[in-house]
């Protein structure tokens, strides 16, 4: 089956759906399995005239050939629907995709985190007073915040995902790295990094949706009884 073949993925998400433990699949009870209806070829056109640039081939044709989002990794993905005339992706965390810079390329080909460089925050035990402490920790903080948090950091990158605990994963969009999926750690203070397969290689859209689907079908299929 090639990366742009999605025609197997419904049928195989209602069998998991079916099985009596599917529940206990971690986020299955947020997307229950289900996909949402592609979008059709004129719907994709549109969103890709929107944005300015076509999406990467193994996305893409999941979009058109299987859903436009629903089931898949941890809370699953970020369906794109159109608001007000306008496409966008809705979901927990889809609001950091800049739709407006898409296009632009994500520099990045290896892990890097914007929190490098910062000073360490600052030590209660090298102030006078609480009071002293308190005032400079949120100087600090937000001074962290500015770094960290600067949408230059994440053009190119289209959210797909929220594992929980404001961790994302992305797909990059334009770049030199088009095509792979990424975490956003920066809610931990870890920074993007490429997702990789087993052998170390980047880890694309496809791969990743399916290792994700083959994983749910193994520990389903050890948890029936003999």
């Amino acid at each position: 089956m090639t990366p742009s073949d999605w025609s197997d993925v419904r049928e195989r998400l209602a069998r998991l759906a079916a099985e009596a433990g599917a529940g206990e699949i971690f986020g299955s009870r947020s997307h229950r399995w289900r996909l949402e209806p592609p979008l059709s070829a004129a719907e994709l056109d549109e969103v890709e005239g929107q944005l300015g640039v076509e999406l990467p081939g193994e996305y893409r044709p999941l979009l058109s050939g299987a859903g436009r989002g629903g089931a898949g990794p941890a809370y699953g993905l970020f369906p794109v629907r159109r608001v007000d005339g306008r496409w966008r992706w809705e979901g927990d965390g889809a609001d950091l995709t800049d739709l407006a810079t898409l296009a632009r390329p994500f520099p990045h080909v290896a892990a890097f985190n914007p929190a490098d460089g910062l000073p360490d925050p600052p030590d209660e035990d090298d102030y006078d007073s609480l009071d002293a402490f308190n005032a400079a920790e949120d100087a600090y903080w937000e001074r962290h915040d500015q770094v960290v948090f600067q949408p230059e950091h994440s053009i190119g990158l289209l959210y797909l995902c929220h594992l929980g605990c404001a961790q994302r994963e992305v797909l990059v969009v334009s770049g030199p790295a088009r095509g792979q999926m990424w975490a956003d750690d920066t809610a931990d203070d870890g920074g993007f990094r490429p997702l990789a397969d087993d052998d170390g290689t980047p880890l694309g859209f496809a791969r990743w949706y399916r290792q994700w689907l083959d994983n749910a079908e193994a520990r389903l299929s050890r948890d029936l009884p003999a």
